[in-house]
């Protein structure tokens, strides 16, 4: 045997690589992995682009939910303030008409002590005037009756004129 094996693996495999280089497979290879980066970088360059573009949007949203919790902040501080007036207002008005109601309480008690001191006032003149009715006509008699009722005669006549 004229040639070893290796030798024929050696042949087989320059023919192989001599068939590769005429039908141009390395160009072909090459074009492939060219194609598969340029894909790859092209996959790169829209990631990078959306990746900005979803820091721009977070960025936006968290500008948006800061002047949100102002908002937010500004309202109920607002309404913080709404509701101490509308508390001071309510206290100003519950003061006033509980004055109202106490001078009105009081002014009735001094009418109500004022129309009991006139009805017992009433009450003691009549009952002094009962009493001295009964005693004048129980004492007095004939002449001293005569000149009482017309001395009352003339004092009703002066009040009168």
């Amino acid at each position: 045997m004229m040639f070893e094996a290796e030798f024929w693996v050696a042949v087989a495999f320059v023919i192989f690589v001599g068939v590769l280089i005429y039908f141009r497979v390395h160009k072909l290879a090459v074009g492939a992995i060219d194609g598969r980066r340029a894909r790859i970088e092209a996959e790169l360059a829209e990631a990078r682009r959306l990746r900005e573009e979803a820091q721009a949007l977070l960025a936006q949203y968290q500008r948006k939910q800061r002047e949100a919790e102002r908002e937010a902040a500004d309202i109920i501080a607002g309404a913080q303030a709404e509701i101490l007036r509308l508390a001071v207002d309510a206290k100003a008005k519950m003061d006033d008409f509980l004055a109202r109601r106490t001078k009105m309480a009081e002014a009735k008690i001094a009418q109500a002590e004022a129309q009991a001191l006139a009805d017992v006032r009433a009450a003691a003149a009549e009952a002094a005037i009962a009493a001295a009715e009964k005693i004048l006509k129980d004492t007095v008699r004939g002449e001293v009756a005569d000149t009482l009722i017309a001395k009352g005669i003339d004092d009703l006549g002066a009040l009168s004129g």
